[in-house]
């Protein structure tokens, strides 16, 4: 993965940063799901989706992982259509 993040951009450093947490997140899969999503759509989200991610990237792989696969449901204080977003992404796999 390449960061997709342009050296000009005022927030490269608060996208670089997620960039790197939403692919170390512990758990491959997680990784590939959100460092996939964040190589797709973080060079174009807004200071409120920017600040929206930071705080998804919060929530635990085994939290996240139970909902991806609707083993639990998204409780409402963290439901968002970012996170739904994120939980509907299918990473583009490279062989």
């Amino acid at each position: 993965m390449t960061t997709p993040i342009a050296s000009n951009d005022p927030k490269a450093a608060m996208r670089k940063r997620l960039y790197w947490r939403a692919n170390h997140r512990g758990i491959k899969e997680m990784d590939l799901l959100i460092g996939g999503f964040a190589e797709a759509r973080l060079a174009t989200m807004t200071d409120q989706q920017l600040a929206e991610f930071e705080q998804i990237l919060e929530i635990p792989d085994q939290t996240m992982l139970a909902w991806l696969v609707s083993q639990e449901t998204v409780p409402d204080d963290q439901s968002s259509p970012l996170l739904h977003e994120i939980l509907a992404f299918r990473p583009a796999l490279t062989a």
